[in-house]
């Protein structure tokens, strides 16, 4: 066994790698989608039910995924298994860069949800391994922050992209594009990560034991099947309701707003820059206020958000609901990551969170498909917003009703 690191933690080079893993697997794979959507939409001539439609063939992907990356991580180890999903998003992406027909992209984009599911869940299942209760919050913030940095990168590439190759083949040199980057971090991805702080010689980062303790017992299972329904209907609320603002914010922006494609861009990527604060602060908050507590503040947050795009604002409330959105828009997963942890021990952290993920899951397929409804009925997705809204509120009491996890 190595003696102990002086400088830096190897736990925090897998947060650094897993932040890129998050950048590739759900910022560039699904939240780019927004971005994409309407030179997408108007190239291939999609009504707002068939744009809705691809963004729910990414989540049924996602959910497919979930229901076995658990085992398989268990069965590949973490880093392969990470790997292999990541260059199934990169290579699907390229494709669906190179195809006309509906059906073709939404089983590729089905496919990339697959991916999306296969690496993130695992990699929030590593963080529980490689940290202790006391330090996940913070490691799991840093960590979801990675799809902060795409919507940053997104939302300035994307109409770059648009403007280089005129909107008919933007959009297909954006799919492409996205794609070569996300191989790259599937490799960087292979080369950093391990699959337990023993491959190290460490313990996990935070664990304090006493003289003679030989390896550090691993933190007992507590979780219920009434806190995983519990904890699976609050992260459903929230898979149902932040998707609707991801997927359509910008195609509102645009086709109810008059924003031009940059302008609507520029906005979007006012959510990626506030988005890298959200893991790291509420995160790290809940370390030490509790998950429950933050989770209702974030809660109520996201309800300020919808609520506001939900009235045909002027510009500056779009701003500030843009800026209610980016603020608080990967918290949820930090928190419910640390909290499986918190619950089920590092051990099962991987299988619950997929679980409950699956959960999620059906949310994120409900959310865009429900949402493309109404707006297609109604002309306007403000509709869409304020469904969102009053489910958040729903979110914030069954979050203040949670029993925190026993030490």
């Amino acid at each position: 066994m190595s003696s102990p690191d002086r400088t830096i933690h190897y736990g925090w080079h897998i947060v650094w790698a897993g932040t890129f893993c998050v950048f590739a697997c759900l910022g560039l794979g699904r939240f780019a989608l927004g971005m994409i959507l309407p030179a997408m939409g108007r190239g291939l001539e999609l009504s707002y039910s068939q744009m809705g439609l691809i963004g729910t063939m990414n989540f049924v992907g996602y959910l497919v995924a979930v229901l076995f990356c658990g085992a398989l991580a268990e069965r590949l180890g973490y880093r392969l298994l990470i790997t292999m999903a990541l260059g199934l998003i990169g290579s699907t992406m390229i494709l669906i860069g190179q195809s006309s027909s509906l059906p073709l992209i939404l089983l590729l984009y089905a496919l990339c949800g697959m991916g999306s599911g296969a690496a993130n869940v695992p990699m929030m299942g590593l963080i529980a391994h490689w940290f202790h209760r006391s330090q996940r919050g913070r490691a799991t913030g840093f960590v979801v922050i990675g799809s902060g940095f795409a919507i940053l990168l997104s939302g300035k590439l994307i109409p770059f992209l648009n403007e280089l190759a005129g909107e008919e083949f933007g959009w297909r040199l954006s799919w492409q594009v996205l794609g070569g980057i996300i191989l790259l971090v599937a490799l960087l991805c292979l080369a950093v990560l391990r699959n337990s702080p023993r491959d190290k010689g460490l313990r996990p980062y935070g664990e304090k034991t006493g003289p003679g303790d030989p390896a550090g017992a691993p933190e007992e299972s507590r979780i219920s099947t009434k806190i995983i329904a519990h904890l699976g209907a609050i992260y459903f609320l929230f898979g149902y309701t932040y998707v609707i603002y991801a997927t359509f914010i910008v195609t509102t922006l645009i086709n109810e707003h008059g924003f031009s494609p940059a302008r609507a861009g520029n906005f979007w990527a006012v959510v990626g820059l506030l988005s890298l604060l959200s893991g790291p602060l509420f995160g790290t908050l809940s370390d030490h206020i509790g998950r429950r507590k933050t989770l209702a503040l974030v809660f109520a947050i996201q309800t300020t958000a919808y609520l506001l795009v939900a009235v045909h604002p002027p510009p500056a409330l779009l701003l500030l609901s843009i800026t209610c959105f980016g603020l608080v828009a990967w918290a949820i997963p930090s928190i419910m990551a640390a909290m499986v942890g918190d619950y089920a021990g590092p051990f099962k952290a991987a299988r619950i969170f997929g679980l409950i993920t699956f959960i999620f899951a059906i949310g994120q397929i409900a959310g865009p498909a429900m949402a493309g409804v109404l707006a297609e009925n109604s002309g306007s997705f403000a509709g869409s917003f304020l469904m969102a809204g009053l489910c958040t509120i729903a979110g914030m009491f069954l979050a203040l009703r949670l029993k925190p996890a026993t030490s």
